[in-house]
């Protein structure tokens, strides 16, 4: 036992044996994870619902050995003197290689799966588009803060560039302002379910249409003229907008109407009640119902009020209504006023 601690005391005071022995335990270090990682953590990732787990132990074993190999080798190189500047700055510049290509690859894993877990839930091709993009930006984010950690390894001075790189960003983000604020504009569209594909919709401008697509920049609007309107993210993510679809898809239908002055209220609410609860569609929950509202100028104004299933059979219901609604005032008496003007002259002498 003695003669084991006198050789590993020998080793401790030779710096290259030293090195050696520290290389060989990182070896064996890096063997065995390696292992660990592969028989018995991806197998239990497996048996997870979640496939990030999946990911990031996929792509950590792959470069997991030679990240603790030279992780030893950089350990062992701090115990010179004078210190190896250059194989401790090329050791550092390998490790930083070593854990940007892992991190890259758990982006690209991370963005593959996203992008099959939202295609299926949605319609819309922003994701389609935003996902790469958002990938592509935050790699090129990593890249460039592994160039500058390896500038910094070799003892780089990288002051002037980071200048020189905030200058630029600053006049390319005045150049592609507005381009990214609407490509921010659809993820926040997509993000908050403002609506979606399929949607009926009424802009704040007061156009309504069904929702065709939500791109990347904008989004497409198709009217009940069978017409196309593209309108910015940008603007779209800031506008109020009614969206018929939700919180589900039933609809209340209006038909205003008047009646003349001397009609009994309650004999031209029954009368109208009666008409719109036998057209087809009408829901009993909520029931329909006939409202007197006001008098008028020349009429007692009246509302009619149903629910449908669905904002498709809104029109077609509103159409019918106002059929009903006439027949049933027509076969009842009740007058359904002009606008009139009573006019008083008055002779001088």
């Amino acid at each position: 036992m003695a003669s084991v601690y006198k050789v590993f005391q020998f080793i401790i005071a030779n710096l290259y044996l030293r090195l050696l022995f520290i290389i060989a335990v990182s070896f064996l270090v890096a063997f065995l994870a390696k292992i660990v990682m592969k028989k018995i953590l991806y197998p239990l990732t497996k048996k997870t619902k979640t496939k990030i787990d999946d990911l990031i132990v996929a792509s950590v074993s792959s470069v997991i050995f030679y990240f603790i190999l030279f992780l030893g080798v950089r350990l062992g190189l701090g115990y010179f003197e004078p210190s190896p500047v250059m194989l401790i700055s090329l050791v550092d510049s390998l490790l930083i290689v070593i854990f940007t290509l892992t991190l890259i690859k758990i982006i690209n894993g991370f963005s593959m799966q996203w992008m099959k877990d939202w295609k299926s839930k949605t319609k819309t091709t922003a994701d389609e588009r935003l996902i790469p993009l958002l990938q592509k930006i935050i790699k090129a984010i990593v890249i460039i803060l592994a160039v500058i950690f390896i500038f910094s390894a070799w003892k780089v001075n990288i002051s002037p560039l980071i200048a020189a790189t905030g200058i630029a960003g600053i006049a390319v983000s005045f150049a592609v302002k507005d381009s990214l604020t609407n490509i921010l504009g659809g993820l926040q569209l997509v993000l908050d379910k403002t609506f979606k594909v399929g949607d009926k919709v009424q802009l704040e401008s007061g156009e309504v249409g069904i929702i065709l697509d939500i791109g990347l920049r904008t989004t497409k609007l198709k009217t009940f003229d069978n017409e196309v309107i593209y309108i910015p993210n940008g603007n779209l993510a800031n506008a109020k907008i009614k969206n018929f679809t939700q919180p589900d898809l039933s609809v209340r239908v209006n038909v205003d109407f008047g009646v003349e002055y001397g009609s009994d209220p309650e004999k031209v609410k029954d009368v109208v009640l009666k008409a719109i609860s036998k057209i087809e569609g009408a829901l009993d929950d909520p029931p329909p119902a006939v409202l007197f509202m006001k008098m008028s100028d020349f009429s007692l104004d009246f509302i009619a009020r149903v629910w449908v299933g669905s904002y498709t059979e809104a029109f077609s219901t509103k159409l019918k209504m106002t059929d009903e609604i006439y027949e049933a005032l027509n076969k009842a008496g009740i007058g359904i006023p002009f606008p009139t003007r009573t006019i008083y002259t008055k002779q001088l002498d």
